[in-house]
């Protein structure tokens, strides 16, 4: 992918919500929210400060991240969907 995001923006690819409940219950498609959590793809070169400073980003590519069920804006790139948003719109990283 040659997708670069500019200052503070981040692309996330979001991950697939579970086909079940943990009860056994199978989920059909026009039921299923869109996921919150996703992997960082790509990171800009950081968030510009009000000094002229440049401040680099927490995450980084391969993060894997939770964020507003609105964030971000949705595109396509290359058959594969993925969200454009703000280092500020992502709520926290899931470290394992």
């Amino acid at each position: 992918m040659n997708l670069r995001p500019l200052n503070d923006r981040v692309v996330v690819k979001r991950t697939e919500e579970e086909e079940k409940t943990a009860g056994g219950i199978i989920i059909p498609d026009t039921a299923k929210e869109k996921p919150i959590q996703g992997e960082v793809v790509a990171v800009g070169n950081g968030k510009v400060m009000e000094d002229g400073s440049r401040r680099p980003l927490d995450v980084k590519a391969g993060d894997k991240v939770l964020f507003g069920k609105y964030a971000g804006t949705d595109i396509k790139v290359g058959g594969e969907e993925l969200l454009i948003m703000r280092e500020d719109d992502i709520l926290a990283i899931i470290e394992k």
